[in-house]
């Protein structure tokens, strides 16, 4: 089997490492910026970071901030088009999953004659236009490291994913500072959906052994360190080890892809408006308590690779324990499990069923083929 995997060029590590944008602008030789961000991230101060230090290098720059949060194909080609009237040269993105992914199809759209609409039909429409540079805020999404851009599609009522090698990211920054004030409940959805992203790329059909390690290296960064940096928010080691265990997922990604939980997972994003990473947590141990029988091998390993004093444990075993501490984890972060408390209703249970049926870019990467009866049994255990 060949096989291979595409990173961002140039990575930046450790707190205090956004500096590293007066570096980027001198070798990109960028004379005006666009920042893609949220007014959380402003309201936040963290803007406050990245714009001190712009202002230090005397660079022109044009901030987007009025992105909403899960936004739909309307509301990034509506940011795409304020940032057309500006000549910017390089891009960056500082926020979570959203902003990222609004800057990175901003790359490919900017002053191209496809839409975003267009790129929903046919991804590979899309080449860069523009560099990028990438500071999650979060300690989850992955898209820092990504060739994927999601987005809401209101008239279907569920998210599409737009997957093009151009989205790569040219630069990323990985600064705790930027995570240091981050609430506990984004701490805890990033998080157990970073958690997601290296379980499924190391349980899909499309793994490979560059995936493999990316995602085995980001399992054990997220199990170890997830419940002590929901707990202790002061502990920056272990948030600076979710940091890069999520950009270690977004990288497994590239290389592998994710699997039912996400696909059965954008259906509630779509319709119902629920974060991301709550979404994937509410099905994450169900789907894999059904994928079982088909990679439990799989599990087995990553367990001897995460929590080696369970070696003496039979495959059985050891795939249970890890669902185990997948649903131990989501239960501690505190993370609601019940879709009920957000008003989804057992008649919403056909709607379920065929939208996540319709996401196949992902669906054909698990281990275990899903029937339709399959997907309405899993959305079943969480309709109570």
């Amino acid at each position: 089997m060949a096989y291979q995997i595409k990173i961002p060029s140039c990575v930046y590590g450790g707190e205090g490492c956004v500096d590293n944008i007066k570096n980027i602008i001198e070798k990109e030789n960028a004379k005006k910026l666009i920042v893609f961000t949220d007014k959380g991230i402003r309201g936040a101060g963290l803007l406050d970071i990245l714009t001190k230090v712009l202002d230090e290098a005397k660079t022109e720059y044009k901030v987007i901030d009025d992105l909403t949060a899960e936004p739909a194909y309307q509301d990034v080609e509506r940011v795409i088009k304020e940032a057309e009237d500006y000549s910017g040269d390089l891009i960056i993105g500082i926020g979570g999953g959203s902003v990222m992914d609004a800057a990175k199809l901003c790359s490919v759209l900017k002053g191209a004659d496809y839409t975003v609409r267009d790129l929903l039909k046919d991804p590979t429409l899309a080449r860069k236009q523009v560099k990028t540079v990438m500071i999650p805020t979060t300690c989850g999404t992955g898209s820092e490291a990504t060739c994927n851009a999601i987005v809401a599609i209101p008239e279907e009522e569920s998210k599409q994913g737009i997957v093009n090698d151009s989205m790569i990211p040219d630069y990323v920054i990985l600064d705790s500072q930027m995570i240091r004030k981050l609430p506990k409940s984004i701490v805890a959805a990033t998080g157990v959906d970073a958690l997601a992203h290296v379980v499924e790329c190391y349980t899909s059909k499309k793994a490979t052994p560059f995936s493999d390690t990316y995602a085995t290296a980001g399992a054990k960064l997220i199990f170890h360190n997830i419940r002590e940096a929901y707990n202790n928010p002061d502990n920056m080691e272990a948030k600076s080890s979710m940091l890069l265990g999520a950009f270690y997922g977004g990288v497994a990604i590239t290389g592998s892809g994710t699997t039912a939980v996400h696909a059965l997972s954008y259906p509630l994003g779509g319709k119902y408006h629920i974060a991301h990473g709550v979404s994937n947590a509410i099905l994450f141990a169900h789907v894999m308590e059904y994928n079982k029988e088909a990679c439990k091998d799989r599990l087995a390993q990553l367990c001897d690779a995460v929590f080696p004093e369970q070696n003496k444990s039979s495959v059985d075993e050891k795939a249970d324990y890890m669902i185990q501490q997948i649903a131990d984890i989501v239960k501690v972060t505190d993370i609601p499990t019940d879709l009920n408390q957000f008003g989804v209703k057992m008649e919403d249970l056909d709607f379920l069923v065929d939208a996540g049926s319709k996401q196949t870019r992902l669906l054909v990467n698990n281990m275990r083929e899903l029937s339709l009866e399959d997907i309405r049994t899993i959305y079943l255990k969480v309709l109570k």
